[in-house]
Protein backbone atom coordinates (compact mmCIF):
# COMPACT_ATOMS: atom_id res chain seq x y z
CA UNK A 1 0.00 0.00 0.00
CA UNK A 2 1.24 3.22 -0.96
CA UNK A 3 1.80 6.08 1.81
CA UNK A 4 2.60 9.87 1.65
CA UNK A 5 4.91 11.47 4.87
CA UNK A 6 4.58 15.25 4.75
CA UNK A 7 7.54 17.17 6.02
CA UNK A 8 9.94 20.24 5.41
CA UNK A 9 11.50 20.64 2.18
CA UNK A 10 15.16 21.55 2.79
CA UNK A 11 17.54 20.44 0.48
CA UNK A 12 15.67 20.59 -3.39
CA UNK A 13 15.76 17.68 -5.28
CA UNK A 14 14.52 14.20 -6.05
CA UNK A 15 15.50 11.03 -4.46
CA UNK A 16 14.71 7.33 -5.24
CA UNK A 17 16.01 4.45 -3.63
CA UNK A 18 15.69 1.80 -0.51
CA UNK A 19 15.29 3.06 3.20
CA UNK A 20 17.68 2.85 5.50
CA UNK A 21 16.48 3.43 9.19
CA UNK A 22 18.98 4.60 12.05
CA UNK A 23 17.39 3.47 15.00
CA UNK A 24 19.04 3.91 18.04
CA UNK A 25 17.52 5.17 21.90
CA UNK A 26 17.74 8.29 24.00
CA UNK A 27 20.35 7.84 26.98
CA UNK A 28 19.35 8.25 29.75
CA UNK A 29 20.97 10.44 32.53
CA UNK A 30 20.99 10.06 35.83
CA UNK A 31 22.03 11.84 38.92
CA UNK A 32 24.33 10.79 41.66
CA UNK A 33 26.08 12.31 44.26
CA UNK A 34 29.87 11.98 44.59
CA UNK A 35 32.10 11.50 47.54
CA UNK A 36 34.54 14.47 47.76
CA UNK A 37 37.76 11.96 47.17
CA UNK A 38 36.02 10.99 44.01
CA UNK A 39 35.64 14.39 42.18
CA UNK A 40 38.62 14.96 40.75
CA UNK A 41 38.37 11.07 38.71
CA UNK A 42 34.94 12.84 37.32
CA UNK A 43 36.25 15.83 36.01
CA UNK A 44 39.50 13.91 34.71
CA UNK A 45 36.19 11.32 33.21
CA UNK A 46 34.44 14.15 31.81
CA UNK A 47 37.55 15.96 30.00
CA UNK A 48 38.47 12.56 28.94
CA UNK A 49 35.28 11.89 26.90
CA UNK A 50 35.76 15.60 25.97
CA UNK A 51 38.41 14.82 24.32
CA UNK A 52 37.65 11.65 22.74
CA UNK A 53 34.61 13.63 20.78
CA UNK A 54 37.37 16.03 19.75
CA UNK A 55 39.29 13.54 18.12
CA UNK A 56 36.13 11.90 16.55
CA UNK A 57 35.67 14.89 14.91
CA UNK A 58 39.09 15.65 14.01
CA UNK A 59 38.98 11.89 11.92
CA UNK A 60 35.99 12.82 10.10
CA UNK A 61 37.60 16.52 9.44
CA UNK A 62 40.78 14.40 7.90
CA UNK A 63 39.00 12.02 5.73
CA UNK A 64 37.26 15.05 3.73
CA UNK A 65 38.45 14.58 0.08
CA UNK A 66 40.69 17.73 -0.58
CA UNK A 67 37.52 17.71 -3.84
CA UNK A 68 34.82 18.87 -1.76
CA UNK A 69 33.37 22.08 -1.04
CA UNK A 70 35.29 23.90 1.54
CA UNK A 71 31.86 24.53 3.33
CA UNK A 72 31.68 20.41 4.88
CA UNK A 73 35.07 20.83 6.29
CA UNK A 74 33.81 24.03 8.00
CA UNK A 75 31.05 22.72 9.37
CA UNK A 76 33.24 20.43 11.23
CA UNK A 77 35.69 23.21 12.24
CA UNK A 78 32.51 25.44 13.63
CA UNK A 79 31.70 21.92 16.34
CA UNK A 80 35.20 21.79 16.91
CA UNK A 81 35.70 25.51 18.23
CA UNK A 82 32.57 25.10 20.03
CA UNK A 83 34.35 22.07 21.83
CA UNK A 84 37.25 23.88 22.57
CA UNK A 85 34.96 26.97 24.33
CA UNK A 86 34.47 27.38 27.92
CA UNK A 87 30.89 26.49 27.81
CA UNK A 88 32.13 22.54 26.96
CA UNK A 89 36.06 23.01 28.57
CA UNK A 90 34.94 24.29 31.91
CA UNK A 91 31.66 25.23 32.63
CA UNK A 92 30.89 21.52 33.12
CA UNK A 93 33.72 21.08 35.23
CA UNK A 94 32.54 23.87 37.50
CA UNK A 95 29.31 21.96 38.08
CA UNK A 96 30.74 18.89 38.94
CA UNK A 97 32.82 20.77 41.83
CA UNK A 98 30.41 22.90 43.24
CA UNK A 99 27.43 20.02 42.95
CA UNK A 100 29.85 16.65 43.28
CA UNK A 101 28.03 15.22 40.80
CA UNK A 102 28.34 13.19 37.86
CA UNK A 103 29.61 14.37 34.28
CA UNK A 104 26.70 13.19 32.73
CA UNK A 105 24.64 15.61 34.62
CA UNK A 106 26.75 18.41 35.08
CA UNK A 107 26.70 18.04 31.07
CA UNK A 108 22.80 18.20 30.83
CA UNK A 109 22.60 20.97 33.35
CA UNK A 110 24.91 22.77 30.96
CA UNK A 111 22.94 21.92 28.29
CA UNK A 112 19.84 23.17 29.52
CA UNK A 113 21.18 26.27 30.30
CA UNK A 114 22.64 27.27 27.26
CA UNK A 115 19.59 25.89 25.35
CA UNK A 116 17.62 28.77 27.40
CA UNK A 117 19.43 31.30 26.25
CA UNK A 118 18.44 30.11 22.57
CA UNK A 119 15.02 29.44 22.87
CA UNK A 120 14.92 33.06 23.90
CA UNK A 121 16.21 34.37 20.91
CA UNK A 122 13.38 35.60 17.81
CA UNK A 123 15.46 35.23 14.77
CA UNK A 124 14.66 31.59 13.64
CA UNK A 125 18.40 30.82 12.30
CA UNK A 126 19.68 31.35 15.94
CA UNK A 127 17.19 29.63 17.87
CA UNK A 128 17.79 26.61 15.89
CA UNK A 129 21.39 26.41 16.72
CA UNK A 130 20.59 25.11 20.16
CA UNK A 131 20.45 21.94 17.87
CA UNK A 132 24.01 22.02 17.49
CA UNK A 133 24.23 22.42 20.98
CA UNK A 134 22.41 18.75 21.15
CA UNK A 135 24.28 17.53 18.95
CA UNK A 136 27.74 17.59 20.80
CA UNK A 137 25.93 17.31 24.25
CA UNK A 138 24.84 13.87 22.73
CA UNK A 139 28.33 12.94 21.64
CA UNK A 140 29.78 13.59 24.50
CA UNK A 141 27.33 11.78 26.79
CA UNK A 142 27.62 8.87 24.11
CA UNK A 143 31.18 8.85 24.89
CA UNK A 144 30.64 9.01 28.66
CA UNK A 145 28.53 5.89 28.29
CA UNK A 146 31.35 4.27 25.99
CA UNK A 147 30.02 4.72 22.49
CA UNK A 148 31.19 5.92 19.83
CA UNK A 149 30.70 9.81 19.87
CA UNK A 150 29.29 9.97 15.95
CA UNK A 151 26.94 7.64 15.15
CA UNK A 152 28.07 5.35 12.95
CA UNK A 153 25.92 4.90 9.65
CA UNK A 154 24.78 1.93 9.87
CA UNK A 155 21.28 0.54 10.14
CA UNK A 156 20.18 -2.30 12.51
CA UNK A 157 20.80 -4.87 10.29
CA UNK A 158 24.28 -3.98 10.15
CA UNK A 159 24.36 -2.79 6.39
CA UNK A 160 26.25 -0.44 4.62
CA UNK A 161 23.95 2.97 3.20
CA UNK A 162 25.83 3.10 0.00
CA UNK A 163 23.03 3.93 -2.38
CA UNK A 164 19.92 4.67 -0.04
CA UNK A 165 17.91 7.37 1.67
CA UNK A 166 18.86 7.26 5.31
CA UNK A 167 15.53 7.80 7.55
CA UNK A 168 16.55 9.01 11.08
CA UNK A 169 15.32 10.98 14.46
CA UNK A 170 17.72 13.17 13.70
CA UNK A 171 21.64 13.84 12.01
CA UNK A 172 24.37 15.91 13.03
CA UNK A 173 26.59 17.66 10.47
CA UNK A 174 29.31 14.85 11.30
CA UNK A 175 26.90 12.40 10.88
CA UNK A 176 25.94 14.12 7.79
CA UNK A 177 29.54 13.95 6.29
CA UNK A 178 30.22 10.23 7.00
CA UNK A 179 26.83 9.60 5.07
CA UNK A 180 27.27 11.29 1.95
CA UNK A 181 30.98 9.53 1.76
CA UNK A 182 29.09 5.89 2.04
CA UNK A 183 27.26 7.70 -1.39
CA UNK A 184 23.60 8.17 0.20
CA UNK A 185 20.69 9.57 -2.18
CA UNK A 186 18.83 11.30 -0.03
CA UNK A 187 17.65 12.32 3.55
CA UNK A 188 14.83 11.74 5.71
CA UNK A 189 14.85 13.14 9.47
CA UNK A 190 11.71 13.34 11.94
CA UNK A 191 13.74 16.72 13.54
CA UNK A 192 15.04 19.62 12.42
CA UNK A 193 14.44 22.27 9.56
CA UNK A 194 15.56 24.42 6.84
CA UNK A 195 18.53 26.69 9.07
CA UNK A 196 19.49 23.65 10.92
CA UNK A 197 23.21 22.99 10.09
CA UNK A 198 22.20 19.59 8.91
CA UNK A 199 20.08 21.17 6.42
CA UNK A 200 22.50 23.58 5.33
CA UNK A 201 25.21 21.21 4.76
CA UNK A 202 22.41 19.19 2.87
CA UNK A 203 22.26 21.94 0.37
CA UNK A 204 25.83 22.16 0.16
CA UNK A 205 26.64 19.05 -0.67
CA UNK A 206 23.40 18.36 -3.06
CA UNK A 207 21.37 15.81 -1.12
CA UNK A 208 17.68 15.62 -1.51
CA UNK A 209 16.42 16.21 2.35
CA UNK A 210 13.10 16.44 3.71
CA UNK A 211 12.87 17.22 7.59
CA UNK A 212 10.20 17.31 10.10
CA UNK A 213 8.70 14.24 9.00
CA UNK A 214 6.50 12.87 12.06
CA UNK A 215 6.99 8.90 12.77
CA UNK A 216 9.08 8.78 9.79
CA UNK A 217 11.27 6.33 11.76
CA UNK A 218 8.22 4.17 12.62
CA UNK A 219 6.51 4.33 9.23
CA UNK A 220 9.44 3.41 6.94
CA UNK A 221 10.80 0.32 6.73
CA UNK A 222 14.60 -0.58 5.71
CA UNK A 223 14.79 -1.48 2.31
CA UNK A 224 11.56 -0.45 0.70
CA UNK A 225 11.73 1.46 -1.76
CA UNK A 226 10.62 5.52 -0.81
CA UNK A 227 11.06 8.41 -2.85
CA UNK A 228 12.49 12.03 -1.37
CA UNK A 229 10.65 15.68 -3.15
CA UNK A 230 13.13 17.61 -1.30
CA UNK A 231 10.78 20.72 -2.80
CA UNK A 232 7.48 19.79 -1.48
CA UNK A 233 8.72 18.23 1.27
CA UNK A 234 6.84 15.03 0.44
CA UNK A 235 8.03 10.96 0.76
CA UNK A 236 6.37 8.08 -1.09
CA UNK A 237 6.77 4.77 -0.32
CA UNK A 238 5.08 1.35 -1.29
CA UNK A 239 4.61 3.43 -5.18
CA UNK A 240 3.58 0.98 -7.96
CA UNK A 241 6.65 0.60 -10.89
CA UNK A 242 4.14 3.26 -13.11
CA UNK A 243 4.40 6.03 -10.16
CA UNK A 244 8.25 5.46 -9.71
CA UNK A 245 9.17 5.73 -13.21
CA UNK A 246 7.44 9.18 -13.29
CA UNK A 247 9.56 10.63 -10.66
CA UNK A 248 12.90 8.86 -12.37
CA UNK A 249 11.82 11.32 -15.46
CA UNK A 250 11.19 14.10 -13.34
CA UNK A 251 14.59 13.03 -11.94
CA UNK A 252 16.60 12.79 -14.75
CA UNK A 253 14.96 16.23 -16.31
CA UNK A 254 16.55 18.12 -13.09
CA UNK A 255 19.42 16.73 -13.68
CA UNK A 256 19.32 18.14 -17.39
CA UNK A 257 18.25 21.45 -15.96
CA UNK A 258 21.34 22.11 -13.68
CA UNK A 259 23.79 21.46 -16.17
CA UNK A 260 22.08 23.74 -17.92
CA UNK A 261 21.65 26.65 -15.61
CA UNK A 262 25.27 25.96 -14.71
CA UNK A 263 26.17 26.88 -18.21
CA UNK A 264 24.32 30.63 -17.82
CA UNK A 265 26.77 31.91 -15.12
CA UNK A 266 28.30 33.86 -16.49
CA UNK A 267 25.33 35.50 -18.56
CA UNK A 268 23.45 38.69 -17.86
CA UNK A 269 20.85 38.81 -15.69
CA UNK A 270 18.73 40.93 -17.47
CA UNK A 271 15.12 40.68 -18.52
CA UNK A 272 13.77 39.85 -21.92
CA UNK A 273 12.53 44.00 -22.27
CA UNK A 274 16.56 44.99 -21.28
CA UNK A 275 15.33 45.76 -17.47
CA UNK A 276 19.08 44.44 -15.35
CA UNK A 277 18.48 43.04 -11.77
CA UNK A 278 21.20 42.69 -9.47
CA UNK A 279 21.49 39.53 -7.92
CA UNK A 280 23.68 39.18 -4.87
CA UNK A 281 24.37 36.64 -2.24
CA UNK A 282 22.93 35.75 1.57
CA UNK A 283 26.24 34.54 3.81
CA UNK A 284 27.24 33.73 7.50
CA UNK A 285 30.48 32.35 7.08
CA UNK A 286 33.37 33.57 4.85
CA UNK A 287 33.33 29.77 3.08
CA UNK A 288 30.11 30.68 1.80
CA UNK A 289 31.96 32.84 -0.66
CA UNK A 290 33.69 29.78 -2.52
CA UNK A 291 29.99 29.22 -3.72
CA UNK A 292 29.52 33.36 -4.84
CA UNK A 293 32.12 32.62 -7.47
CA UNK A 294 30.34 29.08 -8.75
CA UNK A 295 26.61 31.09 -9.16
CA UNK A 296 28.29 34.34 -10.87
CA UNK A 297 26.97 36.85 -7.92
CA UNK A 298 27.64 40.33 -7.94
CA UNK A 299 28.36 40.79 -4.43
CA UNK A 300 27.17 40.20 -1.09
CA UNK A 301 23.39 41.19 -0.07
CA UNK A 302 23.46 40.09 3.38
CA UNK A 303 26.36 39.35 5.25
CA UNK A 304 24.97 37.76 8.77
CA UNK A 305 27.74 38.96 11.35
CA UNK A 306 25.80 36.82 14.55
CA UNK A 307 28.40 33.88 14.28
CA UNK A 308 30.96 35.61 15.54
CA UNK A 309 29.26 35.98 18.80
CA UNK A 310 27.69 32.98 19.10
CA UNK A 311 29.05 29.80 21.41
CA UNK A 312 31.10 32.09 23.59
CA UNK A 313 31.34 33.75 26.93
CA UNK A 314 33.01 37.01 25.33
CA UNK A 315 32.00 38.90 21.51
CA UNK A 316 34.41 39.16 20.11
CA UNK A 317 36.97 42.28 20.23
CA UNK A 318 37.45 44.33 17.46
CA UNK A 319 40.66 43.03 16.14
CA UNK A 320 39.34 39.58 15.54
CA UNK A 321 36.01 41.38 14.09
CA UNK A 322 38.83 43.20 11.34
CA UNK A 323 40.33 40.11 10.27
CA UNK A 324 37.11 38.30 9.67
CA UNK A 325 35.23 41.16 7.91
CA UNK A 326 38.75 42.16 5.97
CA UNK A 327 39.06 38.13 4.60
CA UNK A 328 35.21 38.57 3.03
CA UNK A 329 36.65 42.06 1.61
CA UNK A 330 39.21 40.79 -0.07
CA UNK A 331 38.46 37.54 -1.56
CA UNK A 332 35.12 39.40 -3.11
CA UNK A 333 38.06 41.43 -4.76
CA UNK A 334 35.94 44.67 -5.65
CA UNK A 335 31.92 43.31 -5.61
CA UNK A 336 30.29 45.20 -2.57
CA UNK A 337 29.80 43.98 0.74
CA UNK A 338 26.75 44.63 2.67
CA UNK A 339 27.69 43.95 6.27
CA UNK A 340 24.05 43.36 8.60
CA UNK A 341 25.35 44.64 11.83
CA UNK A 342 24.67 42.26 15.24
CA UNK A 343 21.23 40.84 15.02
CA UNK A 344 21.03 39.27 18.71
CA UNK A 345 18.45 39.07 21.05
CA UNK A 346 18.55 40.65 24.76
CA UNK A 347 19.99 37.53 26.41
CA UNK A 348 23.15 38.75 26.73
CA UNK A 349 22.09 41.35 29.37
CA UNK A 350 21.04 38.26 31.55
CA UNK A 351 17.35 39.22 31.76
CA UNK A 352 15.21 37.11 29.09
CA UNK A 353 12.83 39.72 27.68
CA UNK A 354 9.16 38.69 28.30
CA UNK A 355 8.83 38.38 24.43
CA UNK A 356 11.82 38.59 22.77
CA UNK A 357 10.38 39.36 19.08
CA UNK A 358 9.30 42.28 20.66
CA UNK A 359 12.24 43.32 22.74
CA UNK A 360 15.63 44.61 22.78
CA UNK A 361 17.44 42.67 20.08
CA UNK A 362 18.55 44.01 16.76
CA UNK A 363 19.80 47.68 16.08
CA UNK A 364 17.65 48.48 19.52
CA UNK A 365 20.34 46.54 21.52
CA UNK A 366 23.48 47.60 19.79
CA UNK A 367 22.58 51.21 20.16
CA UNK A 368 21.64 50.39 24.05
CA UNK A 369 24.40 48.22 24.36
CA UNK A 370 27.57 50.95 22.96
CA UNK A 371 30.25 48.82 24.14
CA UNK A 372 28.92 46.05 22.05
CA UNK A 373 27.90 47.87 18.93
CA UNK A 374 31.25 50.46 18.82
CA UNK A 375 33.83 47.81 18.10
CA UNK A 376 31.96 46.50 15.53
CA UNK A 377 31.33 49.67 14.08
CA UNK A 378 35.27 50.72 13.89
CA UNK A 379 36.07 46.69 12.48
CA UNK A 380 33.81 47.55 9.14
CA UNK A 381 34.78 51.08 8.79
CA UNK A 382 38.62 49.64 8.67
CA UNK A 383 37.25 47.25 6.61
CA UNK A 384 35.58 49.30 4.24
CA UNK A 385 39.13 50.64 3.80
CA UNK A 386 39.89 47.37 1.60
CA UNK A 387 36.89 47.45 -0.78
CA UNK A 388 33.62 48.87 -1.55
CA UNK A 389 31.27 47.72 1.97
CA UNK A 390 27.75 48.44 2.57
CA UNK A 391 26.54 48.94 6.17
CA UNK A 392 22.94 47.43 7.01
CA UNK A 393 20.99 47.78 10.55
CA UNK A 394 18.18 45.16 11.53
CA UNK A 395 15.48 45.94 13.07
CA UNK A 396 14.90 49.31 12.53
CA UNK A 397 11.59 51.20 13.40
CA UNK A 398 11.98 54.79 14.09
CA UNK A 399 13.86 57.71 12.29
CA UNK A 400 15.59 58.25 15.39
CA UNK A 401 17.60 55.02 15.28
CA UNK A 402 18.81 55.55 11.89
CA UNK A 403 20.14 59.35 12.73
CA UNK A 404 21.40 57.56 16.17
CA UNK A 405 23.50 55.09 14.36
CA UNK A 406 25.03 57.80 11.74
CA UNK A 407 25.75 59.88 14.63
CA UNK A 408 27.73 56.64 15.90
CA UNK A 409 29.35 56.30 12.87
CA UNK A 410 30.92 59.45 12.65
CA UNK A 411 32.34 59.56 16.18
CA UNK A 412 34.04 56.29 15.52
CA UNK A 413 35.15 57.38 12.37
CA UNK A 414 36.69 60.83 14.10
CA UNK A 415 38.04 58.24 16.82
CA UNK A 416 39.81 56.47 14.17
CA UNK A 417 41.29 59.16 12.06
CA UNK A 418 43.34 60.31 15.62
CA UNK A 419 44.38 57.24 16.13
CA UNK A 420 46.17 56.87 12.39
CA UNK A 421 44.03 53.77 11.22
CA UNK A 422 42.63 53.49 7.73
CA UNK A 423 39.18 53.61 7.10
CA UNK A 424 36.33 54.63 5.17
CA UNK A 425 34.24 57.57 7.08
CA UNK A 426 31.58 57.71 5.12
CA UNK A 427 30.44 54.36 3.99
CA UNK A 428 26.33 53.69 2.65
CA UNK A 429 24.39 53.28 5.60
CA UNK A 430 21.03 51.22 4.99
CA UNK A 431 17.88 49.72 6.90
CA UNK A 432 16.16 46.21 7.14
CA UNK A 433 12.33 46.64 6.47
CA UNK A 434 11.14 43.75 8.67
CA UNK A 435 9.22 45.61 10.94
CA UNK A 436 5.39 46.87 9.44
CA UNK A 437 5.80 50.17 11.04
CA UNK A 438 9.17 50.56 9.29
CA UNK A 439 7.53 49.50 5.88
CA UNK A 440 4.54 51.80 6.18
CA UNK A 441 6.79 54.90 7.62
CA UNK A 442 9.14 54.01 4.38
CA UNK A 443 8.71 57.48 2.95
CA UNK A 444 10.48 59.03 6.16
CA UNK A 445 12.79 56.44 6.33
CA UNK A 446 13.85 56.70 3.03
CA UNK A 447 15.49 59.88 3.50
CA UNK A 448 17.91 59.40 6.52
CA UNK A 449 19.18 55.86 4.61
CA UNK A 450 21.22 55.63 1.57
CA UNK A 451 19.31 51.80 0.71
CA UNK A 452 16.78 49.62 1.77
CA UNK A 453 16.49 45.97 2.01
CA UNK A 454 13.27 43.54 2.36
CA UNK A 455 13.90 41.64 5.40
CA UNK A 456 10.67 39.06 4.25
CA UNK A 457 11.00 36.38 6.59
CA UNK A 458 9.97 38.92 10.18
CA UNK A 459 8.18 40.64 7.66
CA UNK A 460 5.69 38.41 6.89
CA UNK A 461 5.66 36.89 10.73
CA UNK A 462 5.14 40.24 12.13
CA UNK A 463 2.42 41.42 9.98
CA UNK A 464 0.33 38.11 10.27
CA UNK A 465 1.78 37.30 14.18
CA UNK A 466 2.78 34.05 13.49
CA UNK A 467 5.88 32.38 14.52
CA UNK A 468 6.30 30.06 11.74
CA UNK A 469 8.24 27.56 14.13
CA UNK A 470 5.70 27.34 15.88
CA UNK A 471 4.23 24.38 14.27
CA UNK A 472 0.15 25.06 15.59
CA UNK A 473 0.17 28.63 13.72
CA UNK A 474 2.86 27.75 11.14
CA UNK A 475 0.45 26.83 8.17
CA UNK A 476 -0.64 30.65 8.41
CA UNK A 477 3.15 32.02 7.22
CA UNK A 478 1.79 32.87 3.62
CA UNK A 479 3.77 35.70 1.76
CA UNK A 480 1.59 35.66 -0.55
CA UNK A 481 -1.10 37.32 1.69
CA UNK A 482 -1.87 40.49 0.02
CA UNK A 483 -1.31 42.60 3.44
CA UNK A 484 2.56 41.35 2.75
CA UNK A 485 2.17 42.06 -0.37
CA UNK A 486 1.12 45.19 -0.34
CA UNK A 487 3.46 46.36 2.08
CA UNK A 488 6.35 44.99 0.16
CA UNK A 489 4.68 47.07 -2.93
CA UNK A 490 4.54 50.08 -0.89
CA UNK A 491 8.46 49.76 0.25
CA UNK A 492 9.62 49.36 -3.31
CA UNK A 493 7.31 52.11 -4.88
CA UNK A 494 9.00 54.49 -2.04
CA UNK A 495 12.70 53.98 -3.09
CA UNK A 496 11.73 54.36 -6.77
CA UNK A 497 9.80 57.78 -5.98
CA UNK A 498 12.45 58.84 -3.71
CA UNK A 499 15.53 56.96 -6.11
CA UNK A 500 16.39 55.04 -3.08
CA UNK A 501 17.69 51.51 -3.79
CA UNK A 502 15.76 49.07 -2.50
CA UNK A 503 16.62 44.98 -2.20
CA UNK A 504 15.43 41.97 -1.08
CA UNK A 505 17.43 39.79 1.38
CA UNK A 506 14.35 37.28 3.04
CA UNK A 507 13.71 34.04 1.59
CA UNK A 508 11.01 35.35 -0.91
CA UNK A 509 13.99 36.88 -3.43
CA UNK A 510 15.39 33.34 -3.31
CA UNK A 511 12.17 31.59 -4.57
CA UNK A 512 12.04 31.65 -8.42
CA UNK A 513 8.41 30.89 -8.21
CA UNK A 514 8.06 34.51 -6.72
CA UNK A 515 10.83 36.50 -8.99
CA UNK A 516 7.76 37.35 -11.58
CA UNK A 517 5.79 38.77 -8.75
CA UNK A 518 8.41 40.72 -7.70
CA UNK A 519 9.69 42.12 -10.70
CA UNK A 520 6.35 43.45 -11.57
CA UNK A 521 6.56 45.25 -8.34
CA UNK A 522 9.54 46.65 -9.24
CA UNK A 523 12.07 45.02 -7.39
CA UNK A 524 15.49 45.13 -9.45
CA UNK A 525 18.03 44.09 -6.77
CA UNK A 526 17.83 40.38 -4.86
CA UNK A 527 20.11 39.07 -2.54
CA UNK A 528 19.91 35.14 -1.76
CA UNK A 529 21.44 31.76 -0.79
CA UNK A 530 23.45 30.99 -3.73
CA UNK A 531 21.42 27.57 -3.78
CA UNK A 532 18.49 28.84 -5.93
CA UNK A 533 20.45 32.49 -7.92
CA UNK A 534 20.85 30.51 -11.12
CA UNK A 535 17.27 29.12 -11.33
CA UNK A 536 16.43 33.06 -10.32
CA UNK A 537 18.33 34.08 -13.04
CA UNK A 538 16.74 31.67 -15.68
CA UNK A 539 13.49 33.53 -14.76
CA UNK A 540 14.20 37.07 -14.95
CA UNK A 541 15.58 36.30 -18.36
CA UNK A 542 12.68 34.74 -19.40
CA UNK A 543 10.38 37.66 -17.97
CA UNK A 544 8.88 40.97 -19.49
CA UNK A 545 9.45 43.70 -17.18
CA UNK A 546 6.42 46.24 -18.13
CA UNK A 547 4.50 43.27 -18.71
CA UNK A 548 4.57 41.77 -14.94
CA UNK A 549 4.15 45.30 -13.84
CA UNK A 550 0.62 46.14 -15.33
CA UNK A 551 -0.53 42.38 -14.12
CA UNK A 552 1.12 42.82 -10.38
CA UNK A 553 -0.96 46.33 -10.55
CA UNK A 554 -4.36 44.73 -11.31
CA UNK A 555 -3.66 41.97 -8.86
CA UNK A 556 -3.04 44.08 -5.82
CA UNK A 557 -5.76 46.32 -6.95
CA UNK A 558 -7.89 43.85 -6.12
CA UNK A 559 -10.02 44.36 -2.97
CA UNK A 560 -12.07 41.20 -2.88
CA UNK A 561 -10.62 37.98 -1.20
CA UNK A 562 -12.01 35.42 -3.94
CA UNK A 563 -10.60 37.67 -6.99
CA UNK A 564 -7.43 38.16 -5.66
CA UNK A 565 -6.48 34.67 -4.92
CA UNK A 566 -8.27 33.50 -8.54
CA UNK A 567 -5.82 36.43 -10.02
CA UNK A 568 -2.67 35.49 -7.54
CA UNK A 569 -3.35 31.53 -9.14
CA UNK A 570 -3.03 32.39 -12.67
CA UNK A 571 -0.56 34.72 -12.20
CA UNK A 572 1.73 32.18 -10.44
CA UNK A 573 0.32 28.81 -13.28
CA UNK A 574 3.17 29.17 -15.87
CA UNK A 575 5.50 28.79 -12.71
CA UNK A 576 4.42 26.19 -11.21
CA UNK A 577 4.03 23.99 -14.19
CA UNK A 578 -0.14 23.70 -14.20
Amino acid sequence: MAILLQGIGVSRGTAIGPARVLRRGDLEIAEYVLPARLVHEEVARYRFALNTAREQLREIRRSIPKSAPRDIAAFIDTYLLMLDDTMFTEAPVEIIRRRQCNAEWALKMQRDALVRVFDEMDDEYLRTRRDDIDHLVHSILRTLAGQPAVHEPESEHGSAVTGHIVVATDLTPAETVLLFHQGITGIVTEGGGPTAHTAILARSLQIPAVMGVPLAVRLLADDETVVVDGEDGRIWAGLDTAALAVFEERRREAAHRRAALARTREAPSRTRDGVTVTLRANIELPEDLDRIAEVGATGVGLYRTEFLYMNRRDPPDEEEQYATYAEVVRRLAGAPLTIRTLDLGADKGGAAATNPALGLRGIRLCLHEPGLFVPQLRAILRAAALGPVRIMLPMVSTVAEVRQTRRLVEQTAAALAREGLAHDPRPPIGIMVEVPGAALHAAALAREADFMSLGTNDLIQYTLAIDRIDESVSYLYDPLHPAVLRLVHHVIDVGRRLDVPVAMCGEMAGDPRLTPLLLGMGLTEFSMLTTTLLEVKDVITHSDYAHLAAEVDALLACDDADAYYTRLEQFLRPLTGA
